[in-house]
């Protein structure tokens, strides 16, 4: 970590410098369109030169739908991914076969990193498809020779017996499906600390609190690593955190890590929370140039880690500008209230956000499933601990276990029912 919080970020080493302008030349001779839109040209020959270059968007990529960015040729694309969050025009990322094989590289990385070695036994839980998960976590399998359960999405019941039957000793998943698991356990009485060898799980694709990652590893007993990805920038396997756990290691070999005020764009200094921006140094298909993510981090250090590894470390994802909830004034990320309810055993681990506004005023009903019914001291408590950190109460319903929707994908946490004026 930098020795101030005023100073800013060191700034590019030699080796990210000659990716990047490799990445520029390729955009400059395989699509003018692409340079023009984005002011691409001639080289890049420091930190300050580059930081002055403009920001690709989510919204630019999609008004170039579908491969009006691609810095390939059509006879050289292996396969593409879309993007999971993407509303409206999809986003597409052309993958070439040096690309995937990037992909392999980095995602067994992240698999070495947390322990996973040729011995172990891993079960991908998410989908083969357009969503590059599933295959994200199958090149990481491939790459270090692990024997790869590719089960996909969904069939719960049968997850849990090729987990006891196969002997699968690491889960992949996005983060709201283990929690399907484990109720599907507690109906049936499966004991995954006595019925399997569970011990690792890589989770990812959606923000997740510590005190829901505490819930699974405890119910489950694993150790939890945080991996993150995104489809723009070459899929799942960007980063993960290591046996510390104290942030997520970015592969800054492959790519060059920002954080930006989001209003002004600004680069903020070393350990101040802002949005990430990624560019590529190694990608062909779609190479990125100052890649607003949305996400919500902030740099933890860029030296030595005790794990071994030396790359730019980034905190837990908090959740991205467009997930924030603004009520009554007050600003607050989801996971901010969803560590408050994980750390009462009371509860399940299903809850939803709703937000209403009546009589020009917002108002948040807070709906969570109980275990086993909630007495009126937990409930005080539960109140407490909300008011003291939102600064309003919210409205508080209970509900018996099993009555929020479930979903082998993304969960819902926010239903927001107020109209443009409040949002």
């Amino acid at each position: 970590m930098t020795d101030t919080l005023s100073a800013l970020p060191p700034g590019l080493t030699d080796a990210q410098l000659e990716g990047l302008n490799r990445s520029l030349h390729r955009i400059v001779r395989h699509n003018d369109f692409y340079a023009r839109a984005m002011r691409i040209e001639g080289e890049i020959r420091s930190y300050e030169d580059f930081v002055r270059r403009p920001f690709m968007t989510k919204e630019i990529l999609q008004k170039g739908y579908p491969f009006s960015f691609a810095c390939a040729d059509r006879k050289d694309f292996a396969r593409m991914h879309m993007s999971s969050g993407t509303t409206g025009t999809p986003v597409l990322n052309p993958m070439t076969r040096h690309d995937v094989d990037q992909w392999r590289e980095t995602m067994g990385r992240c698999f070495t990193t947390a322990t996973l070695t040729s011995e172990d036994t891993i079960q991908i839980t998410p989908s083969f498809g357009l969503f590059n998960g599933g295959f994200g976590f199958h090149y990481g399998a491939e790459s270090i020779r692990a024997f790869t359960i590719p089960i996909g999405a969904g069939r719960s019941h049968l997850q849990l017996r090729f987990m006891e039957e196969l002997g699968t000793t690491a889960l992949g998943a996005i983060a709201s499906y283990p929690l399907r698991l484990m109720e599907i356990a507690r109906e049936e009485g499966f004991d995954f600390r006595k019925r399997t060898q569970l011990r690792v799980g890589i989770i990812g694709a959606e923000v997740w609190s510590d005190s829901m990652r505490k819930r699974i590893e405890d119910v489950m007993g694993i150790e939890t690593f945080d991996v993150i990805g995104m489809t723009e920038t070459g899929g799942v396997g960007l980063g993960i955190d290591c046996v510390q756990h104290d942030g997520i290691h970015v592969w800054d070999d492959h790519y060059i890590v920002e954080i930006i005020d989001p209003e002004s764009g600004d680069v903020v200094p070393d350990g101040v929370e802002g949005e990430m921006v990624l560019t590529t140094l190694t990608r062909e298909g779609l190479p990125l140039v100052r890649y607003r993510t949305r996400d919500v981090t902030r740099i933890v250090s860029r030296g030595p880690c005790p794990c071994g590894l030396s790359t730019v470390k980034v905190a837990r994802i908090k959740g991205r500008n467009d997930d924030m909830l603004k009520v009554k004034g007050v600003n607050f990320y989801p996971s901010q209230l969803e560590a408050i309810l994980m750390s009462f055993t009371e509860l399940s681990t299903e809850y939803q956000i709703v937000l209403e506004e009546k009589h020009g005023k917002g108002i948040v009903t807070l709906i969570a499933e109980t275990l086993s019914g909630i007495d009126e001291e937990v409930e005080t408590r539960i109140h407490t601990r909300l008011r003291d950190f939102l600064g309003f109460r919210v409205t508080l319903q209970f509900v018996p276990f099993g009555t929020l929707p479930r979903s082998d994908g993304k969960a819902q946490r926010v239903v927001d029912r107020r109209g443009p004026s409040g949002k």
